[in-house]
């Protein structure tokens, strides 16, 4: 048996000693014998040639060796570490599933899986649609092979987003006693940042004379500004003046780096404990919590689609679903029919005449 696998430079490959595997590899341009780890490598070009020469040898190729073109493409053309991490995840784990060499595949392949995703493993519309343009990009724009642009995408789950009424979000910050912690949710919050830009925040993009926040390399890698409220500034103050912060604003132990996304998810999760918060939240509930609160004050529909940095009004618009300002004005039937007496009891007559008591 012959393993090949994905190195980081490099496709390393295992056999047990074979004089004739071992002609065989030194025929691929480029072979290095790594005596360390008791292995061979050849580069990822070398790959077709690898192959042609062991053809008809038994062969198990780790997935991830095939993606390598791939990830390369994704990093040329500067997609984000999320972008690039889920679609070799699900080309990953397409491969795996199938059985086959990209090559192999077909649209039953994709069908089989996207159908093992929805149904065995429950995955929401929108991770369906995630996992339909990695297939699509990579055999498309990869691999020059149309077949995936046959599978019809699923409807998006109608769902809302989980909001926090300002008293809760005042319980949550109040809870925090860390001033590191409490600026990262103060941010959050006053300007209805993603948990993916607060940890990129560097000191200098914060606008103390303007009060601005700037936003860099944002979703679709675009710039924004977005408001900064007196009370999170003053924090802001409070804190580079005891940490004594350089470049990133919230950095780690190692000055040159900054925290990850899930330090602050852990930080917002633990802050919800102490509040004794029970919704169903997320620290990106900050972010919809804040663009909520501002069209319940009035604040313009557009206003807010800027500072969210949304492309599509559409997007924006989801929160006027969650808006209560002017539904909890609105009265209930029950209380129009029934009036507005409370712990009484109301006597309705029906047609009959038969009495009945409702109590309320």
């Amino acid at each position: 048996m012959i393993r090949v696998e994905s190195g980081r430079d490099a496709i390393i490959i295992k056999f047990p000693y074979n004089p004739d595997y071992i002609a065989k590899i030194k025929a691929v341009k480029g072979y290095r014998w790594h005596l360390d780890g008791k292995y061979w490598s050849i580069p990822y070009s070398e790959l077709g040639n690898f192959l042609s020469a062991f053809d008809g040898s038994r062969i198990e190729v780790d997935p991830s060796v095939w993606l390598y073109d791939l990830r390369k493409e994704l990093m040329a053309r500067k997609y984000s570490r999320r972008t690039v991490k889920l679609y070799l995840h699900y080309n990953e784990e397409f491969l795996k599933f199938s059985r086959k060499t990209p090559y192999q595949v077909s649209n039953e392949d994709v069908r089989d899986y996207l159908y093992h995703l929805a149904e065995r493993r429950n995955a929401s519309a929108s991770t369906l649609n995630i996992a339909i343009n990695a297939l699509k990009f990579y055999y498309g724009e990869v691999l020059k092979r149309r077949f995936v642009y046959e599978i019809r995408r699923p409807k998006k789950d109608k769902r809302l987003p989980v909001v926090l009424s300002q008293e809760e979000v005042l319980r949550i910050l109040s809870s925090v006693t860390n001033l590191k912690h409490r600026l990262i949710l103060m941010l959050m919050y006053s300007g209805g940042l993603r948990v993916g830009e607060v940890v990129k925040l560097r000191v200098k993009d914060i606008d103390v004379e303007r009060g601005m926040i700037r936003v860099r390399g944002g979703k679709g890698r675009k710039d924004r500004y977005t408001i900064l409220s007196a009370i999170a500034l003053k924090t802001f103050k409070e804190y580079v003046e005891k940490y004594k912060v350089e470049k990133w604003l919230f950095p780690r132990q190692r000055k040159d780096k900054h925290i990850t996304t899930r330090t602050v998810q852990k930080i917002f999760e633990k802050a919800c404990g102490k509040a004794g918060i029970n919704k169903d939240a997320t620290v990106h509930s900050l972010r919809h919590s804040f663009a909520t609160h501002l069209l319940e004050s009035g604040i313009d529909i557009r206003y807010v689609q800027k500072l969210l940095g949304h492309k599509s009004f559409k997007t924006t618009e989801i929160y006027t679903h969650v808006a209560t300002k002017d539904l909890i004005k609105i009265k209930s039937p029950l209380d129009m029919m029934l009036g507005d007496e409370k712990d009484e009891q109301v006597r309705i007559s029906s047609p009959a005449r038969t009495k009945c008591e409702v109590r309320i």
